[in-house]
């Protein structure tokens, strides 16, 4: 067995968040897995430690993290040499507030050492990589792209998480925030040449679930899914919230779902906040384009 690079992300505003670690380490001993561990000094450094792996050499990077900390650790590869997506592979033990990508796998945070045995059985599978570009500057995703309301709700939390220090506190603070914000906003892009113009709640390019809003996108066949909601009121927005958790989001009068392997693009946000697997984008310019890389990451599967 290969020697594996583990980066540990620890769970932010939540006590005790080592003692996980400490079940997996002393799991992996009993294993016999050798591996070399770095852990993250904090929001974004997962990209320099992936960097740092991959230059040293290791070929297996397993993330003990979410889905930011594994977004982070694909960059940090394609910084060095998007060419070693060929031999680099990823595999991840999920520890994060946004874990929808571990999920589609049915990988589960309370589960970490099924995890672990996910990656002992190294069944790779290459998944496709979404790409946003803007000028020659590329961000890339495995789960989902959100413009509007999702990515306001997500640049809201980490504002009010340095703040409040806790999680929860954060994501309360960030829904009553909200009510203050405009919900819609004017927005402009094409989806399989066909133009969308008008005010938008949200906009959600799937590469995976897309935390409910692209419930049937899978990271294997080449396409992105795409829904849009317009039109929100209160009532229409709970009702929202609450198909999205029951998986009949798409079934909502105001959701219009598409499915596209051409390149997407977007000519007007109305400067809403952009994210890509629940990381907020900062000084993103238009014209924008979202496209696909089929079968591009190695990812280790159940």
């Amino acid at each position: 067995m290969e020697r594996w690079g583990i980066i540990y992300s620890p769970k932010s505003g939540v006590l005790h968040t080592h003692r996980r670690w400490e079940n997996i380490r002393r799991y992996l001993q009993e294993q016999g897995v050798e591996y070399d561990f770095v852990q993250s000094e904090g929001r974004g450094s997962e990209e320099r430690l992936a960097a740092m792996l991959v230059k040293n050499g290791y070929t297996t990077i397993v993330i003990v993290g979410g889905d930011g900390a594994l977004n982070r650790a694909i960059h940090g590869m394609m910084a060095v040499d998007p060419e070693l997506h060929k031999s680099v592979t990823f595999g991840i033990i999920p520890n994060g507030h946004g874990n929808d990508y571990a999920r589609f796998w049915g990988l589960d945070e309370g589960e970490p050492l099924k995890a672990v045995n996910v990656l002992l059985r190294r069944r790779i599978r290459k998944v496709d990589l979404g790409v946003l570009k803007e000028g020659e500057r590329e961000h890339y995703f495995l789960n989902c792209l959100n413009l509007g309301l999702a990515a306001n709700i997500m640049d809201i939390k980490h504002k009010t998480y340095r703040f409040w220090g806790l999680s929860s506190l954060s994501y309360l603070s960030s829904f009553v925030l909200l009510l203050f914000q405009r919900m819609e906003q004017k927005m402009s892009l094409s989806i399989n040449h066909e133009k969308i113009e008008g005010r938008l709640m949200n906009v959600c390019i799937g590469n995976a679930q897309g935390y409910g809003m692209t419930p049937n996108a899978v990271p294997y066949n080449g396409m992105l899914d795409v829904t849009t909601i317009s039109h929100p009121a209160v009532a229409q927005l709970v009702a929202g919230m609450y198909m999205m958790t029951t998986g009949k989001f798409l079934a909502h009068r105001n959701v219009r779902p598409y499915r596209s392997r051409q390149k997407i693009h977007i000519y007007e946000t109305s400067k809403s906040c952009i994210s890509i697997d629940g990381q907020v984008l900062t000084g993103t310019t238009l014209p924008m384009e979202v496209s696909t890389r089929q079968e591009y990451i190695n990812f280790i599967i159940p």
